[in-house]
């Protein structure tokens, strides 16, 4: 296994409502020095979850939302930041509720993702939702979101949709199927 670089200094050298860039200084075991930034949470950081709803046993829902990253409509997995006293199974029931309208009695931790590791430290966790029922929760979303689904069976199809970009939330649909095809619980 390889040395971990030694941080030789570490400083916040910008900061938003939302975002701080951290500014590291490492020196690797070979002894090159460089200088790295990252983006890092703000405060205490109780992470993130992203849900794949199974609306069937084929289908899975999706919601379209403003996404400011691309400055367009996007749709996606529900997902959202995990709240102070929540595990992940409940913030992801309560994301569901928010932001597609369905609560789920059956809740299962798939894996943890990072979003992009040469830059950011923020991971998210992957959570099957099946068994769904109708409830809603207000959520904090500036306007309603529209739900969509889409077919196990079409993920290759869904990336050519132009407004499917995530690759987190495509990669969390196939986790999903192959989990499910492994347990005989869907086929191809």
């Amino acid at each position: 296994m390889r040395q971990k670089p030694i941080v030789l200094a570490r400083e916040i050298v910008a900061s938003s409502r939302l975002f701080r860039v951290e500014e590291l200084q490492l020196r690797f075991a070979n002894g090159v020095e460089r200088t790295y930034e990252r983006l890092v949470g703000k405060g205490s950081g109780y992470g993130a979850v992203m849900i794949v709803a199974m609306a069937d046993r084929e289908h899975a829902l999706l919601v379209e939302e403003y996404c400011g990253g691309t400055d367009d409509y996007q749709v996606s997995l529900p997902k959202g930041l995990v709240e102070p006293g929540e595990d992940v199974l409940e913030a992801a029931n309560r994301e569901l509720k928010e932001e597609a309208g369905f609560g789920a009695r059956q809740l299962e931790h798939l894996a943890e993702l990072s979003l992009s590791p040469g830059y950011m430290s923020q991971k998210i966790q992957v959570v099957l939702a099946r068994d769904l029922y109708p409830e809603s929760l207000p959520g904090d979303e500036p306007e309603p979101l529209r739900v969509d689904r889409v077919s196990l069976r079409e993920l290759s199809a869904l990336v050519q949709n132009p407004q499917f970009s995530e690759g987190r939330a495509l990669a969390a649909l196939y986790l999903a199927r192959d989990i499910l095809v492994q347990r005989g619980e869907f086929s191809l």
